[in-house]
Protein backbone atom coordinates (compact mmCIF):
# COMPACT_ATOMS: atom_id res chain seq x y z
CA UNK A 1 0.00 0.00 0.00
CA UNK A 2 1.59 3.26 -1.13
CA UNK A 3 0.01 5.88 1.12
CA UNK A 4 2.45 8.80 0.92
CA UNK A 5 2.57 11.46 -1.78
CA UNK A 6 4.40 14.66 -2.62
CA UNK A 7 2.48 17.60 -4.04
CA UNK A 8 4.58 20.04 -6.04
CA UNK A 9 3.37 23.51 -5.03
CA UNK A 10 6.47 25.73 -4.97
CA UNK A 11 6.49 27.20 -8.49
CA UNK A 12 6.27 30.92 -9.27
CA UNK A 13 3.28 30.53 -11.60
CA UNK A 14 4.64 32.95 -14.20
CA UNK A 15 2.45 31.61 -17.01
CA UNK A 16 -0.63 32.10 -14.85
CA UNK A 17 -0.10 35.84 -14.41
CA UNK A 18 -1.86 38.14 -13.61
CA UNK A 19 -3.83 35.69 -11.43
CA UNK A 20 -0.67 34.82 -9.51
CA UNK A 21 0.25 38.43 -8.73
CA UNK A 22 -1.45 38.11 -5.34
CA UNK A 23 -1.87 34.38 -4.85
CA UNK A 24 0.24 31.27 -5.44
CA UNK A 25 -0.70 29.21 -8.48
CA UNK A 26 -1.90 26.21 -6.42
CA UNK A 27 -4.62 28.45 -4.95
CA UNK A 28 -5.95 29.73 -8.28
CA UNK A 29 -9.56 28.54 -8.44
CA UNK A 30 -10.91 26.25 -11.14
CA UNK A 31 -14.53 25.07 -11.05
CA UNK A 32 -15.05 26.65 -7.65
CA UNK A 33 -12.02 25.38 -5.74
CA UNK A 34 -8.25 25.87 -5.71
CA UNK A 35 -6.15 23.80 -8.07
CA UNK A 36 -4.31 22.10 -5.24
CA UNK A 37 -7.60 20.99 -3.67
CA UNK A 38 -8.51 19.15 -6.88
CA UNK A 39 -5.22 17.23 -6.57
CA UNK A 40 -5.57 16.68 -2.82
CA UNK A 41 -9.11 15.38 -3.26
CA UNK A 42 -7.86 12.82 -5.79
CA UNK A 43 -4.99 11.79 -3.55
CA UNK A 44 -7.24 11.36 -0.54
CA UNK A 45 -9.83 9.40 -2.55
CA UNK A 46 -6.99 7.20 -3.79
CA UNK A 47 -5.95 6.12 -0.31
CA UNK A 48 -3.16 8.60 0.39
CA UNK A 49 -2.75 9.47 4.06
CA UNK A 50 0.38 11.67 4.20
CA UNK A 51 1.16 14.48 1.74
CA UNK A 52 4.46 16.37 1.65
CA UNK A 53 3.91 19.81 0.12
CA UNK A 54 6.84 21.97 -0.99
CA UNK A 55 6.40 25.73 -0.70
CA UNK A 56 8.24 28.82 -1.95
CA UNK A 57 6.19 31.63 -3.53
CA UNK A 58 3.70 33.09 -1.01
CA UNK A 59 4.48 30.06 1.15
CA UNK A 60 2.59 31.34 4.21
CA UNK A 61 -0.62 31.49 2.16
CA UNK A 62 -0.23 27.87 1.05
CA UNK A 63 0.51 26.70 4.60
CA UNK A 64 -2.51 28.57 5.97
CA UNK A 65 -4.73 26.95 3.35
CA UNK A 66 -3.50 23.48 4.27
CA UNK A 67 -4.05 24.11 7.98
CA UNK A 68 -7.62 25.23 7.31
CA UNK A 69 -8.43 22.28 5.06
CA UNK A 70 -10.62 19.70 6.81
CA UNK A 71 -9.71 16.25 5.54
CA UNK A 72 -8.14 12.95 6.50
CA UNK A 73 -4.69 13.88 5.21
CA UNK A 74 -1.59 14.51 7.30
CA UNK A 75 0.53 17.31 5.84
CA UNK A 76 4.26 17.91 6.06
CA UNK A 77 5.87 21.05 4.65
CA UNK A 78 9.10 20.97 2.68
CA UNK A 79 10.32 24.55 2.98
CA UNK A 80 11.93 26.14 -0.07
CA UNK A 81 11.39 29.74 1.00
CA UNK A 82 15.10 30.56 0.81
CA UNK A 83 15.60 29.14 -2.68
CA UNK A 84 13.38 27.59 -5.32
CA UNK A 85 14.88 24.19 -6.07
CA UNK A 86 12.94 23.07 -9.19
CA UNK A 87 11.33 19.64 -9.28
CA UNK A 88 14.40 17.44 -8.78
CA UNK A 89 15.90 19.62 -6.10
CA UNK A 90 12.52 19.82 -4.41
CA UNK A 91 12.31 16.04 -4.25
CA UNK A 92 15.79 15.82 -2.74
CA UNK A 93 14.90 18.43 -0.11
CA UNK A 94 11.77 16.44 0.81
CA UNK A 95 13.41 13.00 0.75
CA UNK A 96 13.63 12.60 4.53
CA UNK A 97 9.96 13.54 4.90
CA UNK A 98 8.89 11.07 2.21
CA UNK A 99 10.43 8.07 3.95
CA UNK A 100 12.06 4.95 2.58
CA UNK A 101 9.10 3.49 0.67
CA UNK A 102 7.77 4.25 -2.85
CA UNK A 103 5.56 7.33 -3.01
CA UNK A 104 3.26 9.17 -5.39
CA UNK A 105 4.25 12.57 -6.71
CA UNK A 106 1.75 14.96 -8.30
CA UNK A 107 1.86 18.46 -9.75
CA UNK A 108 -0.61 20.94 -8.29
CA UNK A 109 -1.43 22.58 -11.65
CA UNK A 110 -2.66 19.50 -13.50
CA UNK A 111 -6.20 18.24 -13.07
CA UNK A 112 -7.21 14.66 -13.74
CA UNK A 113 -10.51 12.78 -13.67
CA UNK A 114 -10.55 9.03 -13.14
CA UNK A 115 -11.49 6.70 -15.97
CA UNK A 116 -13.40 3.43 -15.42
CA UNK A 117 -11.13 2.62 -12.47
CA UNK A 118 -9.59 4.74 -9.74
CA UNK A 119 -6.30 6.05 -11.14
CA UNK A 120 -4.00 5.65 -8.15
CA UNK A 121 -5.28 2.13 -7.57
CA UNK A 122 -4.43 1.17 -11.15
CA UNK A 123 -0.93 2.58 -10.72
CA UNK A 124 -0.42 0.69 -7.44
CA UNK A 125 -1.36 -2.59 -9.08
CA UNK A 126 1.07 -2.00 -11.93
CA UNK A 127 3.93 -0.85 -9.71
CA UNK A 128 6.75 -3.43 -9.68
CA UNK A 129 9.78 -2.33 -7.65
CA UNK A 130 11.84 -5.18 -9.05
CA UNK A 131 11.53 -3.66 -12.54
CA UNK A 132 10.77 0.03 -11.99
CA UNK A 133 12.35 3.13 -10.51
CA UNK A 134 9.41 5.28 -11.59
CA UNK A 135 5.97 4.71 -13.09
CA UNK A 136 4.54 7.73 -14.92
CA UNK A 137 0.87 8.39 -15.63
CA UNK A 138 0.67 9.45 -19.28
CA UNK A 139 -2.13 10.69 -21.49
CA UNK A 140 -2.27 10.38 -25.30
CA UNK A 141 -1.23 13.64 -26.93
CA UNK A 142 -4.57 13.81 -28.76
CA UNK A 143 -6.39 13.93 -25.40
CA UNK A 144 -4.02 16.29 -23.58
CA UNK A 145 -6.55 19.07 -23.01
CA UNK A 146 -5.18 22.65 -23.02
CA UNK A 147 -1.66 21.33 -23.63
CA UNK A 148 0.33 22.80 -26.52
CA UNK A 149 3.52 20.73 -26.39
CA UNK A 150 4.65 18.06 -28.89
CA UNK A 151 4.49 15.16 -26.43
CA UNK A 152 7.07 13.76 -24.04
CA UNK A 153 7.48 9.99 -24.34
CA UNK A 154 7.20 6.91 -26.50
CA UNK A 155 5.90 3.82 -24.70
CA UNK A 156 6.81 0.25 -25.65
CA UNK A 157 4.34 -2.63 -25.45
CA UNK A 158 5.66 -3.58 -21.99
CA UNK A 159 5.24 -0.01 -20.73
CA UNK A 160 8.90 0.96 -20.88
CA UNK A 161 9.46 4.61 -21.80
CA UNK A 162 11.84 6.45 -24.11
CA UNK A 163 12.20 10.15 -24.83
CA UNK A 164 10.75 12.14 -27.69
CA UNK A 165 13.49 12.86 -30.18
CA UNK A 166 14.34 16.49 -30.91
CA UNK A 167 12.04 18.20 -33.45
CA UNK A 168 9.68 15.19 -33.46
CA UNK A 169 6.30 14.48 -31.90
CA UNK A 170 5.77 11.84 -29.22
CA UNK A 171 2.40 10.10 -28.65
CA UNK A 172 2.25 10.54 -24.86
CA UNK A 173 2.29 13.50 -22.46
CA UNK A 174 3.31 13.29 -18.81
CA UNK A 175 0.31 14.15 -16.61
CA UNK A 176 2.31 15.27 -13.59
CA UNK A 177 1.41 12.11 -11.63
CA UNK A 178 3.92 9.33 -10.93
CA UNK A 179 5.12 6.71 -8.48
CA UNK A 180 8.80 7.01 -7.58
CA UNK A 181 11.22 4.82 -5.68
CA UNK A 182 13.31 6.67 -3.08
CA UNK A 183 16.27 4.68 -4.43
CA UNK A 184 16.14 6.98 -7.47
CA UNK A 185 16.73 10.07 -5.32
CA UNK A 186 20.50 9.83 -5.06
CA UNK A 187 23.59 11.70 -6.28
CA UNK A 188 21.96 15.05 -7.10
CA UNK A 189 23.94 17.07 -9.66
CA UNK A 190 23.24 20.33 -7.79
CA UNK A 191 20.78 21.88 -5.35
CA UNK A 192 18.62 23.15 -8.23
CA UNK A 193 17.75 20.70 -11.01
CA UNK A 194 14.88 19.02 -12.85
CA UNK A 195 13.33 15.60 -12.26
CA UNK A 196 14.47 14.88 -15.82
CA UNK A 197 17.86 13.97 -14.36
CA UNK A 198 16.28 11.10 -12.41
CA UNK A 199 14.16 10.02 -15.37
CA UNK A 200 17.17 9.94 -17.69
CA UNK A 201 18.99 7.66 -15.28
CA UNK A 202 15.96 5.37 -15.11
CA UNK A 203 15.67 5.31 -18.92
CA UNK A 204 19.34 4.34 -19.25
CA UNK A 205 18.77 1.50 -16.80
CA UNK A 206 15.55 0.42 -18.56
CA UNK A 207 13.57 1.16 -15.40
CA UNK A 208 11.28 4.06 -16.41
CA UNK A 209 7.74 2.83 -17.14
CA UNK A 210 4.42 4.40 -17.99
CA UNK A 211 0.70 3.73 -18.02
CA UNK A 212 -1.87 5.42 -20.26
CA UNK A 213 -4.62 7.33 -18.47
CA UNK A 214 -8.09 6.54 -19.88
CA UNK A 215 -9.84 9.41 -18.09
CA UNK A 216 -9.78 13.17 -18.58
CA UNK A 217 -6.69 15.32 -18.04
CA UNK A 218 -6.14 19.06 -18.20
CA UNK A 219 -2.99 21.19 -18.29
CA UNK A 220 -4.15 24.23 -16.29
CA UNK A 221 -1.11 26.37 -16.99
CA UNK A 222 -2.54 29.69 -18.14
CA UNK A 223 -5.59 31.87 -17.40
CA UNK A 224 -6.98 31.03 -20.86
CA UNK A 225 -7.14 27.34 -19.93
CA UNK A 226 -9.44 27.89 -16.95
CA UNK A 227 -12.75 28.59 -18.79
CA UNK A 228 -12.03 25.71 -21.18
CA UNK A 229 -11.49 23.32 -18.30
CA UNK A 230 -14.55 24.57 -16.43
CA UNK A 231 -16.71 24.15 -19.51
CA UNK A 232 -15.52 20.59 -20.14
CA UNK A 233 -16.04 19.66 -16.50
CA UNK A 234 -19.53 21.12 -16.50
CA UNK A 235 -20.75 19.83 -19.85
CA UNK A 236 -18.41 17.04 -20.83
Amino acid sequence: MIDTAMLMAAGLGKRMRPLTATRPKPLVKVAGKPLMDHALDRLEAGGIRKVVVNVHYLADTVEAHLKARKCGLDFAISDERARLLETGGGLMRAKALLGDQPFFCANSDNLWIDGPQETLGVMRRLWNPAQMDALLLLVPLARANCHSGPGDFHMAADGRLSRRKTAHVAPFVFTGVQIMSPALLVDPPDDVFSTNIFWNRAIEAGRLYGVSHPGLWFDVGTPKAIPVVESMLAYG
